[in-house]
């Protein structure tokens, strides 16, 4: 990792008051946060579109979120803002019933995200497996990558030479110039040589209405009654958990690419307050921004909230008194930027020969369904669910039948043993009951525990049953071994199960 000066901290040493108090530092937070705004608003602008909504509507949402969650949240560096996800399952509702059920259908889902926060569900995250989490990352790449192409291909011979040269200066320009993040050199030079030479290219200003001034509160136009509850509900949930979803697997993402922890819990919570404020002032609501927050640490080296906070005060700006300006930029600067940041996202070493040959194929076929859900259906929450799933279906099957009992004879014949290894529980409970020779055993049987434990009612319900069909052929069983959780489980439950 380049530093921006030779005495620089460690990354993860970096705090805010480290940073106000290196000029070099301060300053390349700043910048990140520039270029962190410019990438934003693309994005931005295409998901208002997604959702029904005024482009401006939701580029003051993107300030609110950003700047709450700059102050609020658990995770610095990391961009919040309108999103792709949270738009399209705005959408529906809004092409359905109208504009006016958005603000209620944000309150809501702003308030289950507190109340998940607040009860530590969080921790939830831990159970999403590293094969699903590479699947989100490359899907990722490929979404954001995609999204970029309209603006550049079937377009001018100009806009592919525009295109050219932001690829050199974002690639080539950090080899000779680390101070100053090359893409906002690249946006500033391409930008320039447009209005200068005056050539006429597919821009900002074209993707929406980009009035200066902002927009005043928003007013609930429905009444909050049970029939609104009705019809924002679903919405809201798929809002609550979406963004939950995204912003935590995004907090994870970068606390493994910058070796810092981050607060789950206070990002959970915090991002429901973002949401309810940008519901009152912007009226839709956001999410972890993956591809901006990668311009963010990896592309501007961010590491504080000083990074954030800049780029949702240089968004208002931009959408207030510069918005004429903003509007020159071509958008091919900013698909070239993206694309950039898209093939960064990709987990490369994750696609290679050698790694997918070491892989257990149950790994890496979650992965590629995590992928192709994502990318078909553009739904990333979708994506990881299905993934999770998998994850889950396939680990139930392999641990099924890690089982094993060994029978041992005694050398009168007269008494079997049975030493069972494994984990006990719904998945394994009828590979257990397989192990025993029920005809051919003595009418003695011992099963000896001591390498398994009872997990579930399954087991204990498997055990009963093994014992049942020993008592059918004059056999008694005693099992042994049983730790005192596991003995006290089966001993609450044994001959109640039905």
């Amino acid at each position: 990792m380049s530093r921006s000066t030779e005495h620089a901290p460690a990354a993860n040493d970096i705090t805010v008051g480290s940073v106000l108090r290196s000029p070099a530092l301060l300053t390349r937070e700043c910048l990140a946060g520039v270029i962190t705004a410019l990438a934003l608003i693309p994005e931005v602008i295409s998901f208002s579109v997604i959702a029904g909504v005024d482009p401006k509507v939701s580029l003051v949402a993107s300030v609110v979120l950003c700047l709450t969650l700059s102050i609020l949240g658990g995770r610095p560096a990391m961009v919040t803002a309108a999103a792709g996800s949270v738009a399209l399952v705005i959408g529906p509702m809004v092409h359905a019933h109208g504009v006016e059920y958005i603000l209620p259908a944000v309150i809501l889902g702003g308030i289950i995200q507190i109340i998940f926060g607040l009860a530590g569900l969080s921790r939830m995250m831990r159970y999403i497996p590293r094969s699903v989490m590479l699947g989100f990352v490359n899907a990722l790449g490929i979404l954001i990558f995609f999204a970029q192409v309209p603006h550049v291909w079937g377009q001018s011979g100009l806009v592919w030479v525009l295109f050219a040269v932001t690829l050199a200066i974002v690639l080539l320009l950090p080899k000779i110039l680390k101070s100053v993040p090359s893409p906002l050199v690249a946006i500033v030079v391409v930008t320039g040589v447009a209005l200068l030479l005056g050539y006429r290219v597919p821009n900002v200003g074209d993707e929406g209405p980009m009035s200066s001034g902002l927009p005043g509160f928003t007013t609930l136009l429905v009444p909050f009654n049970l029939q609104t509850l009705q019809i924002v509900w679903p919405t809201a949930l798929s809002i609550a958990f979406v963004g939950l979803m995204e912003s935590l697997l995004t907090a994870k993402l970068v606390d493994d690419i910058t070796d810092t922890p981050s607060g789950k819990r206070r990002e959970s919570w915090a991002l429901g307050v973002g949401n309810i404020l940008a519901g009152f002032y912007g009226g839709i609501a956001g999410c972890a921004m993956i591809g901006q927050t990668i311009v963010n640490v990896e592309l501007g080296k961010a590491r504080t909230r000083i990074s954030t906070i800049a780029a949702g005060i240089v968004l208002l700006l931009l959408v207030t008194g510069l918005s004429q300006i903003m509007a020159q930029i071509p958008m091919v600067v900013l698909a070239a930027i993206m694309m950039v940041v898209a093939v960064k996202t990709v987990n490369w070493h994750s696609l290679q020969p050698a790694t997918l040959k070491r892989m257990p194929w149950s790994e890496t076929s979650v992965m590629a369904l995590t992928v192709v859900v994502t990318v078909w259906t553009g739904n990333l929450a979708l994506g990881v669910l299905i993934g999770v799933i998998l994850a889950m279906m396939l680990f139930a099957r392999r641990i099924a039948h890690v089982i094993h009992a060994e029978r041992k004879l005694s050398d009168d014949g007269e008494q079997v043993y049975y030493t069972v290894r494994g984990p006990l529980f719904f998945g394994s409970s009828n590979d257990l009951f397989e192990h025993f020779d029920y005809g051919h055993d003595p009418k003695v049987v011992t099963i000896d525990l001591t390498h398994a434990q009872i997990w579930d009612a399954s087991s204990v319900a498997a055990l009963d049953a093994i014992e049942y069909r020993y008592q059918r052929h004059g056999a008694t069983v005693t099992v042994i071994g049983l730790d005192n959780r596991s003995s006290d489980f089966r001993d609450r439950l044994s001959g109640n199960l039905g």
